[in-house]
Order: structure tokens, then C-alpha cells, then sequence
């Protein structure tokens, strides 16, 4: 990923943060020579400095096949943005996009059996508890409906190799643009702008 000095974000905390929050990825590898992506949410686990994530696709998915013989993936974490007007700024510029995103590259190993299932009752407890008024599990699910699902699944585990990440915002303007977005995004509707407007305000030039 291309990231110019002064937007990289070194923060592994905000970098972690943005992976846990925006978990519905783009997982990115080669299929028969071309480029192909997958949506899915991926987990993310953290064991002192080894970063893992944990997904899985269907089986009829052939991005899955060629993983074996080409394991190394790239997974897309696109966290808020919103677009910035040049008529912001205290001098003339050109129209912008003020964004956070992270990239995390490593090699794939396949989970299935019981290593698969065990993925998914975590996967399902972190979505359920925090958006079903009554959450249900994996295990109140029938047997059979299980067993089904299983079959029509392969699950994914990236060993982290590579940790990309890039906070755009507004850090190349001066005091008088960058406070000036900041409240120009405060009263936009679109986008993520007033996200955006909140973690500017929290880097906010002195």
C-alpha cells in the first residue's frame, strides 16, 4: 500500500482497534494468475507479537483451492472516510478523501473438523452478543443444519506477516484548513464525515 510518511500509522493500538471494529474484510490472492477477493468478516487474534486472523468461505469458492499451492493473502480492513472539499482549506488546493485503512498480508493455513467449528461458535458469539437482543449460539442451532453447513465451509487461518496502516487526515494542512475540516465534516451528512471529524479533533494541531 502506498502511504505517503506523514499519513502511516504507527499506532499499533489504532491499527489493532480498526481491525477489530471494521472486521468485515476484502481477502485479496491470486486465482489462475489473476487477482480475486473475497467479503468476509475475519477475526483477528493477538498472542504477544503475533497477529492471526480467522475466517472462512464457501467451498464452492475457488479461491480457497489454489491456497495450498499459493497461500499468501492480503486482507483489506476499510475503516471510516469521508471527502473533503477544497473550499475548506484558507488557500486554493484540490479535492481530497480522508480515510483509515489497514492491510494485513501473511500466508493461510485451512481449518476444518473441529478446528473450523470452533471458529465459527467464536465468530458467532462475537456478532450475536453484541447485535441480537436474544443472542443465539452455535450450539442452539440444529445438529443437522450444522453438519450441512460444515460441508459447505473451509476455514482460513493467516499467520500475519506484513501490518500496513494508514490514518489520512488532514495532517499536511495547516492550523487554520485543518480546524476548518474539522468543522465542515461536523455538518456533512455522507460518508463517515463527523468519525472522521472526531478522530481528527483527537489529533488536533496545537
Amino acid at each position: 500500500m502506498y502511504i505517503p510518511g506523514h499519513f502511516e500509522e504507527k499506532d499499533m493500538a489504532v491499527v489493532e482497534a480498526l481491525v477489530r471494529e471494521f472486521g468485515f474484510a476484502t481477502l485479496v490472492s491470486v486465482v489462475d494468475g489473476h487477482p480475486w477477493a473475497t467479503h468476509i468478516p475475519l477475526e483477528l487474534a493477538v498472542d504477544g507479537g503475533t497477529w492471526r486472523l480467522y475466517g472462512h468461505i464457501a467451498r464452492a469458492n475457488l479461491q480457497w483451492r489454489q491456497l495450498a499451492a499459493h497461500p499468501e493473502v492480503l486482507a483489506i480492513f476499510a475503516g471510516p472516510h469521508s471527502y473533503v472539499s477544497p473550499s475548506w482549506y484558507d488557500q486554493r488546493n484540490v479535492p481530497t478523501w480522508n480515510y483509515q485503512a489497514v492491510h494485513l498480508s501473511g500466508k493461510v493455513t485451512i481449518l476444518e473438523g473441529e478446528l473450523l467449528e470452533d471458529m465459527l461458535r467464536q465468530l458467532m458469539h462475537r456478532y450475536e452478543s453484541a447485535h441480537a437482543a436474544q443472542p443465539h449460539t452455535y450450539d442452539d442451532l440444529p445438529a443437522e443444519m450444522r453438519e450441512k453447513d460444515l460441508r459447505g465451509l473451509v476455514g482460513l487461518e493467516i499467520r500475519v506477516d506484513k501490518i500496513e496502516a494508514v490514518s489520512k487526515l488532514s495532517q499536511n494542512r495547516n492550523t487554520a484548513s485543518y480546524a476548518s475540516v474539522i468543522d465542515h465534516l461536523k455538518e456533512m451528512k455522507a460518508y463517515d464525515a463527523v468519525r472522521i471529524a472526531e478522530e481528527m479533533e483527537k489529533r488536533k494541531k496545537k
